[in-house]
């Protein structure tokens, strides 16, 4: 049953505060809860903190101070002197909600009482176990910062925060979840942001009620995407600092999660997945070419393979100089078989990198190269040709940005593939028309999905199909309704 939540304002008493805190933390169950009862200035005092995520050099260092301070001085005004004087730290409050020290304890910081106090004084010297910025494996660039999000939200926000020293930079913290208390942050240029995106997405954080967010950045996406059965997604994840800067300068509105090294971006479309930093660190017809790559790969991977089946079910589609399209040798499998058995083959291999040690990698990638591929066609498993296409189709996907974008393509070049089979040439074209439909009929936070293509928008168009100079950035319009296009 859910804990009542209910204000309990901080009694003078020190002893009745210890007790409830005592109980409620679980003082004696936990082993990493800790209780220090102390004396300073003839006044009893104690501290309540969870070890392991407070820095005990500057709990030292107060407590040093507090030894030095003598009765005559604690006589009168003892929560102020406390503060200004004899506590000299940075980020120290006061609370008399016990129920909300309670919490506060939870997530780091140390609560200290006073007797004679109707306030606890909070003092945040909370520390977590990080690792150091490191560049993310799914965004790498040849050149450029090395530096991505960790695990810890305020690193993260700090690495934000130096790439956008705009006085307009917001940074709202919220907590979700009725037990985990899990710190989140809004963060948007408030001089470029929609400010009715931001309240329509800050109305939808709140209403979420669970217990905690266990997949942190997903669990709030389950919740703010709705639509679940649809695989294309409407938000999108990055690990990069500087992305989530230029997005920010886009108008985009970011959440940072805390415990997961991803932020989210709010809201994207269908080309927002596509791009990626390596474009601009290139020169402008080079970043231009390298886009055009990638969407030629990506269409590829969706449309390529069914319209080879279906060349193959009906070789009169072919035109005259055309007709060396098709297997040579029929296989011992049929087509279509084949096909699903290697989407599933390429899965179930994809699977296995991610749990195989790195030292082991190789042996893998040797097992299946000899797997899927020679052995494969010379026992007639598969043909050479089916090989050939599922290889171009693969390398569109890996060639997308967007881990989700790329699982939401293969499952939609599957459904192409048996609506083809089944129905033929109608299938394949009216399946491929109903795809599209969908994705314009789609929405991300009330921004068309496929803008600036459906509807319409010449230069926005041009900047999302050629990788335009950054300079002429400057001209294009802001893609959420911008306060002002030409800041």
């Amino acid at each position: 049953m859910e804990k009542t939540t209910r204000k309990k304002r901080v009694n003078s008493n020190i002893d009745e505060n210890i007790n409830y805190l005592r109980k409620e933390l679980g003082v004696g169950k936990s082993f990493d809860i800790i209780h220090l009862d102390m004396e300073y200035a003839e006044k009893r005092m104690a501290m309540f903190l969870v070890d392991g995520l407070v820095k005990d050099d500057i709990l030292h260092l107060l407590m040093k101070f507090l030894a030095n301070v003598k009765k005559e001085d604690l006589e009168k005004d003892v929560l102020k002197k406390l503060l200004k004087t004899y506590i000299p730290y940075v980020e120290v409050d006061t609370i008399d909600d016990l129920n909300k020290v309670v919490d506060t304890v939870l997530s780091g910081p140390t609560a200290l009482l006073v007797d004679g106090i109707d306030e606890i004084i909070l003092i945040d010297a909370r520390t977590y176990p990080v690792r150091g910025p490191a560049e993310p494996d799914t965004e790498r660039v040849v050149r450029g910062s090395r530096d991505g999000f960790v695990e810890t939200i305020v690193f993260n926000t700090a690495l934000t925060r130096r790439r956008v020293r705009d006085r307009t930079l917001r940074m709202e913290f919220m907590q979700l979840g009725r037990r985990s208390k899990t710190d989140i942050v809004i963060c948007y240029i408030g001089d470029i942001a929609d400010p009715s995106m931001v309240e329509n997405l800050k109305e939808m954080l709140s209403k979420i009620d669970t217990d905690g967010l266990p997949m942190a950045e997903k669990t709030i996406d389950e919740y703010i995407s709705g639509n679940y059965w649809n695989p294309f997604p409407i938000i999108r994840y990055t690990e990069r600092p500087d992305t989530t800067a230029a997005h920010l300068f886009e108008g985009h509105v970011c959440i940072f999660v805390d415990g997961s090294p991803s932020a989210i971006i709010t809201p994207v479309t269908f080309w927002h997945h596509l791009q990626h930093a390596e474009e601009y660190r290139n020169k402008p017809l080079s970043g231009a070419y390298l886009r055009i790559v990638r969407y030629l790969a990506v269409l590829g991977s969706i449309f390529l393979m069914p319209l080879w089946y279906l060349f193959n079910i009906e070789p009169g589609l072919l035109p005259a100089g055309l007709d060396f399209i098709g297997p040579n040798k029929e296989g011992q499998v049929p087509l279509l078989l084949q096909f699903l058995l290697i989407e599933v083959g390429i899965d179930m291999l994809r699977m296995a990198t991610i749990h195989t040690p790195t030292s082991l990698a190789t042996a893998l990638g040797l097992v299946a190269a000899l797997m899927i591929g020679q052995v494969a066609v010379e026992v007639g498993l598969f043909t050479n040709e089916v090989i050939l296409y599922f290889s171009i189709a693969a390398i569109g996907t890996f060639a997308t940005p967007s881990y989700e974008l790329s699982l939401a393509n293969r499952l939609a070049r599957i459904a192409l593939l048996l609506i083809t089979a089944v129905f033929h040439t109608s299938g394949y074209v009216i399946s491929a028309t109903l795809l599209i439909i969908m994705l314009a009929r789609m929405q991300s936070f009330g921004v068309p999905y496929l803008w600036p293509f459906i509807p319409f928008s010449y230069r926005p168009f041009r900047d999302v199909l050629v990788r335009a100079p950054i300079p002429l950035k400057n001209r294009r319009p802001r893609i959420l309704h911008p306060q002002d296009p030409d800041r």
